[in-house]
């Protein structure tokens, strides 16, 4: 008996090379335009919500973010800092076991305020990483203050992502992808 089945491994592996792929392709391209960071919380935070939703398994978000990292790493070397989105997955991970996935995916209002608080903090994890070990000190000072406020602008993006991760949970639950998330997780063999 396997812990995550073969369509869990799927959802792991289609929303962590959804993340990694876009945060390549489009977050430079924000970054450069505006210099703040919301793009690759918008994009990380929607992955982790809907792989999480669909899994229902600890580790989820924690493999999601490795990959991503991975993705990311190989495709663009000079971007070390998205290794704060991996502890941020880690943190992810751990708020939705503690939540509890159940009493985190039952209702669409409880759905929204864990998947915003989680994201919110996770966000604000990945952003303080970010800039307080991968950005020039002179920068931070300069831009954005302290460490601090570039932490709380990853926040507002995991709001962002937060929001947008639970639109697509529940359009995809209306379409019948997805179980309702009261129903058992069904395994092969079990």
């Amino acid at each position: 008996m396997t812990y995550f089945s073969t369509r869990d491994i799927a959802a792991i592996a289609i929303c962590a090379a959804l993340w990694g792929m876009l945060n390549v392709t489009l977050s430079p391209v924000f970054w450069t335009l505006t210099r703040l960071p919301f793009a690759c919380d918008l994009i990380g935070f929607t992955c982790l919500a809907i792989a999480v939703r669909w899994t229902r398994r600890v580790g989820t978000a924690t493999l999601v973010g490795i990959i991503a990292t991975i993705i990311n790493l190989l495709l663009r070397p000079s971007a070390p800092h998205f290794i704060g989105f991996t502890a941020a997955s880690v943190v992810y991970d751990g708020l939705a076991w503690l939540i509890g996935y159940r009493r985190l995916f039952t209702h669409p209002i409880g759905s929204f305020l864990g998947i915003n608080v989680i994201s919110v903090v996770s966000g604000g994890v990945a952003g303080f990483i970010i800039g307080r070990l991968f950005m020039d000190p002179v920068i931070i000072a300069n831009v954005y203050g302290t460490p601090f406020l570039f932490a709380g602008l990853h926040a507002f993006g995991g709001v962002l992502g937060g929001f947008l991760g639970c639109l697509l949970i529940q359009a995809i639950q209306l379409r019948g992808v997805l179980p309702h998330p009261a129903e058992p997780i069904t395994r092969i063999g079990v």
